[in-house]
């Protein structure tokens, strides 16, 4: 065996167990910035023409990280996370996928950033989010 081969060995033995950890959908406590979001009734203002502006119940903040894909069971993996922004890219099987990042300034203020497919179609949208209160109907989670 070469020496190249004698270290690409472990090195893709690692790969293989570190995938794993990464597809999953991590809590909110593991992404600090989602941490600081509160639940609860949320205004999302276009900033940009690829979406029109909405009004949900967040109960699970991981929500607004898919935003154009609504309540789809979605695989996630994190590619950046700070304090106050986190960025992933999701998967969601026979739905398509995207990119989101989500800036905190504050627990009731978020500015969201996302892009990807969803219904075959590209999409590309920024909103400006407020919560605006506790959810108006709790059984309502989802966007409509």
């Amino acid at each position: 065996m070469t020496v190249t081969r004698l270290f690409a060995l472990p090195i893709a033995a690692l790969a293989l167990f570190a995938i794993p950890g990464h597809t999953q959908n991590p809590q909110p406590g593991a992404m600090p910035a989602l941490a600081m979001i509160q639940p609860g009734q949320w205004f999302l203002k276009s900033r940009s023409g690829g979406a029109a502006s909405r009004s949900v119940c967040v109960q699970d903040v991981r929500a607004l990280l898919q935003v154009e894909h609504g309540s789809a069971i979605c695989n996630r993996f994190v590619i950046s996370n700070s304090a106050r922004e986190t960025t992933v890219h999701y998967t969601c099987p026979g739905s398509g996928h995207g990119r989101t990042t989500i800036k905190v300034e504050t627990a009731r203020l978020i500015q969201i950033e996302s892009q990807g497919i969803a219904n075959r179609e590209p999409f590309a949208v920024e909103f400006e989010a407020r919560r605006t209160g506790d959810c108006k109907v709790a059984a309502h989670a989802s966007f409509h």
